[in-house]
């Protein structure tokens, strides 16, 4: 494949971690492993692959299909290195909710893809400004600027759009797509990549699923579940990446309980090896579909169901896995890439082929 092909998108018949035997944990992935197991969750992507400098896009993730500046969810946010240029995660904090869908993209892209997030809230309610409040757009970033020439600026408004126009609740693609397309992880080929994990509440079930943009890692501290090490050819570079971790739920949770989960992201991406460094903006946000919060509320007390506190250490558990588990779901899903000035990153199922 040369630098100016694109791979396949999505990429047809690669195999997932868990069918290497690389699947993290005890708990059992849900139909598809991935975050749109979670019921209502959409994620779409814009994958931009053009001449041999630009390797970007944007990728997009639903809570639900509803109108989310009417119907919002409730949500959190756990920065656990907060070298960031993200958007709209301080109301979502102060708040505990979500009315926008989550938009992924390159550090320069967060711009565009808020007009975009605005402009399509705005659509949805043309009061939104005037007679109503503001909508708060939520975009999160990574850096993807050795294999794509991030001063193009090559993400657009449109291309926002576009993620979030083909947003599926099936088959959603992982490795070098949307956003993902030009990122790096452990000194290899990062990306896209997702996971699930079904639970059992009493007589109820209940999934959870994480969306990872894995840019983050030292070359030489990646490790498997199994407990190999992965050893990265003529690679040497300082952590300076990034990692933003999505995960959704259906179990009730409420603002505090969801920050929680979001920080057991942390715990999933340190199994993989890193250590958050200086440079790296690790963020996780969580959300649960359960319950939609009006914007208008018809009463001025509002009925809420939340999770007994001490079952919380099933959904901990789920999400250290699924989060570590998508790691490897996008550094396994990515071919390898050249890219910006020449620069190239092997995939881990190229890597691990070599012995």
């Amino acid at each position: 494949m040369s630098p100016t092909t694109p791979p396949p998108h999505p990429p047809e018949g690669l195999p997932r971690a868990r069918s290497l035997g690389l699947g993290w944990g005890v708990l059992p992935p849900g139909r598809d492993n991935a975050i749109t197991d979670v019921p209502g969750v959409r994620v779409g992507h814009r994958t931009l692959w053009r001449g041999e400098a630009v390797r970007t896009g944007v990728t997009a993730i639903l809570p639900h299909g509803e109108g989310m500046f009417h119907r919002k969810v409730a949500a959190a946010t756990q920065v656990l290195n907060g070298f960031g240029k993200s958007v709209g995660l301080m109301q979502v904090e102060e708040l505990g909710q979500l009315e926008t869908p989550l938009l992924l993209t390159n550090t320069f892209g967060v711009a565009a893809c808020t007009e975009a997030l605005i402009r399509h809230a705005i659509r949805e309610e043309p009061r939104i400004g005037r007679e109503l409040s503001t909508a708060n757009p939520v975009v999160l970033e990574c850096n993807d600027g050795y294999l794509n020439d991030i001063q193009a600026m090559a993400v657009t408004p449109d291309d926002a759009a576009a993620a979030l126009a083909c947003a599926t609740e099936n088959g959603m693609a992982s490795g070098a797509v949307g956003a993902g397309t030009g990122m790096s992880c452990f000194g290899l080929k990062g990306g896209i990549g997702t996971a699930s994990r079904r639970l059992a509440i009493g007589d109820m079930a209940f999934c959870l699923g994480a969306l990872v943009l894995a840019n983050f890692g030292t070359p030489g501290d990646l490790r498997l579940p199994d407990g190999r090490r992965v050893e990265v050819p003529n690679a040497v570079a300082a952590e300076r990446g990034s990692v933003i971790v999505v995960l959704a739920t259906d179990v009730p949770l409420e603002h505090r309980q969801l920050r929680r989960v979001a920080a057991r992201a942390g715990t999933g991406i340190a199994w993989t090896g890193s250590f958050w460094g200086h440079g790296s903006g690790d963020i996780g946000v969580a959300f649960s579909t359960a319950e939609h919060l009006p914007h208008e509320p018809a009463a001025p007390l509002l009925p809420r169901h939340v999770l007994a506190e001490g079952l919380m250490d099933l959904l901990f558990r789920a999400t250290a896995e699924a989060t570590a588990e998508a790691v490897m779901d996008a550094m396994l899903a990515a071919d390898s890439t050249t890219g910006f000035r020449g620069h190239r990153r092997l995939s881990l199922r190229e890597v691990l082929a070599r012995g």
